[in-house]
């Protein structure tokens, strides 16, 4: 489906609005670390809880659980949902700098 808004074309469907809405969280909810600012050091605007740390325990700890992240780490389920978004879109990244942080992965 499309409809066109002042000359624009907009698409909408399942795809392209999972794309939007995750781009909308990733947008209200993250930003780099001023003092590290790279992909892998991305953390929450408010807690500034990094995003690895977030994904590393959603992982690793409570089985993909994104509820459980929310409430272990005291943060809005929408912020959860964007550190996954956020994953989504970095995940060598991520992943890369999870296991730099976990001192068994030697």
């Amino acid at each position: 489906m499309s409809h066109s808004s002042g000359g624009d074309v907009v698409r909408t469907g399942r795809v392209k609005d999972k794309v939007v809405g995750d781009r909308e969280l990733i947008t209200r909810y993250i930003e780099k670390d001023p003092r590290r600012p790279s992909l892998a050091n991305a953390r929450l605007i408010d807690s500034g809880v990094p995003i690895w740390a977030l994904i590393g325990h959603y992982n690793q700890a409570v089985g993909q659980d994104l509820e459980r992240v929310a409430a272990d780490y005291e943060i809005p389920l929408a912020a959860a949902k964007a550190a996954l978004a956020f994953y989504r879109e970095h995940t060598a990244i991520i992943d890369d700098r999870i296991a730099a942080n976990n001192p068994s992965a030697d």
